[in-house]
């Protein structure tokens, strides 16, 4: 087939002809909102939590993110696994086997809730000490985490049946759920927390609600199913489809557990190392929450853009336009350095007036604050590089090249760069360990996608093709 007829398979679909700058607006916006809705939950708690606790309760809460994560990760699995498998027996026509899908992910869902449930509830004191707890937070974090892990059960049925109601075709719905369950968790934490002086446990609670009234809401449409009637006697484990669902979530999951993997090095090397400075322990993880929610912002739009370019990556690599294919992911590069360029300007201008949003302390709070800030967002605009290049491996289907891009920033160079800059510079070297790492992953990805593109040019330029 000759490169001009390859081309005008384009025409046909407006990804093929319209304005990439349009197409990736059209496409990252819906899925930003959804990405910032997911990330108010726990900001709307840290907010109120540090006016109304102060630095002890910003830095509970942050102890109990790689819980958090943990639930996330296996509501992905689940998730993505079962939508994923219910997509490719519909295309099949094979709907008898789409209905056992279907069945065995909304149980396994409700299954793993109630066992992560379980195991918090009997198991929170040594699940903090893990996840890195000080003396003094300690109080504060056990209360949140067994308060707030009621809802788990309500969460990973939420966030695993989202990507299914997607796939049945109602991705407004779904994303209807998330903010319904927002809102309620900023009301109620207004209330419980200023109103009714109920403390940390107050947010719990407030979290709590939201959950439940997005489960509800969840839970709610599959009653009225489109694709077809959901029946009790589906609501069964098979072997053989919970194995195949496992193995098409398996990649979500498992950044998600080397986000929570990190996230308990970080916290851990913080304690350790601040212990021995003039901080303490306390004042770097409470700093090192508020910083990763401010990131988890930037983070939002960054996955925004990369889920939105995915449709324009694949469309035209198939129908052979590749110059299309460059083209946007050079505009959403571009586009995640203003963004992350702008981030940068702001932390390094306005450190104090960030970190006051999540509430007060004393003078060394905040010198610490404002220096670990500025310092966690220097390399800011190259964080879109990675998950950007990650994303258009995946989207032109080399998948294998996806997988082992979307590592390399968690799992193979923040780590290494955790235990051996702080052994040599102190507290400082956990400061400068998330640059570092930002820095070689960029420059992992830039080798990869550039070798990519010099590959595809010479196939897409075969006279032979």
């Amino acid at each position: 087939m000759e490169k001009s007829e390859r081309c005008m398979r384009a025409e046909d679909n407006s990804l093929g002809y319209a304005s990439v700058i349009g197409l990736i607006g059209r496409f990252a916006v819906p899925s930003v909102v959804g990405l910032l809705v997911n990330s108010a939950y726990s900001i709307i708690d840290q907010i109120f939590i540090g006016h109304a606790v102060g630095m002890l309760g910003n830095a509970a809460i942050h102890v109990t993110f790689p819980v958090m994560m943990l639930s996330g990760a296996f509501a992905q699995l689940i998730g993505v696994g079962t939508a994923a498998n219910f997509n490719l027996c519909l295309g099949s026509k094979q709907k008898e086997r789409a209905k056992g899908f279907v069945g065995t992910g909304l149980t396994l869902m409700i299954i793993l809730g109630f066992i992560i449930l379980a195991l918090i509830q009997t198991f929170s004191t040594q699940i903090l000490k893990l996840c890195g707890i000080t003396e003094n937070t300690l109080p504060y974090a056990q209360l949140y985490l067994e308060t707030m892990s009621l809802g788990i059960p309500f969460q990973v049925f939420t966030h695993g049946a989202g990507s299914l109601i997607r796939s049945d075709g109602s991705p407004v719905y779904a994303m209807f759920c998330n903010v319904t369950g927002t809102v309620i968790n900023m009301l109620l934490d207004w209330l419980f927390i200023i109103g009714f002086h109920w403390g940390i446990q107050g947010a719990a609670l407030a979290t709590l609600a939201g959950e439940a009234i997005s489960f509800f809401l969840c839970f709610r449409y599959f009653l009225r199913f489109k694709t077809f009637s959901i029946k009790w006697e589906m609501m069964v484990l098979r072997p053989g489809y919970v194995i195949r669902i496992v193995k098409l979530g398996l990649c979500g999951f498992i950044n998600g557990m080397i986000m929570m993997f990190v996230g308990i090095v970080m916290n851990n090397t913080l304690i350790y190392y601040g212990g021995l400075s003039v901080y303490g322990d306390d004042i770097p993880l409470a700093v090192a929450g508020i910083a990763g929610k401010l990131n988890g912002l930037l983070g939002a739009f960054i996955m925004g853009l990369n889920q939105g370019c995915q449709p324009i990556f694949g469309y035209n690599m198939g129908a052979g336009n590749y110059e299309r294919v460059k083209e946007a992911y050079d505009k959403a590069l571009t586009m995640s350095f203003i963004i992350g360029f702008a981030s940068f300007l702001i932390c390094q201008i306005f450190p104090r007036e960030l970190i006051q949003i999540f509430g007060g302390g004393d003078d060394l709070y905040f010198e610490f604050a404002e220096r670990y800030l500025r310092i966690h967002m220097l390399t800011i605009a190259l964080s879109g590089v990675q998950p950007l290049s990650a994303g258009y491996f995946t989207g032109t289907g080399n998948v294998r090249q996806g997988i082992i891009l979307s590592l390399p920033r968690q799992g193979f160079f923040l780590v290494p760069m955790l235990i051996l800059l702080p052994a040599i510079f102190g507290l400082d070297g956990v400061l400068y360990a998330g640059p570092a790492a930002d820095v070689l992953a960029c420059a992992l990805s830039l080798a990869m996608v550039s070798k990519s593109f010099k590959l595809t040019f010479e196939i897409f330029s075969s006279p032979s093709l």
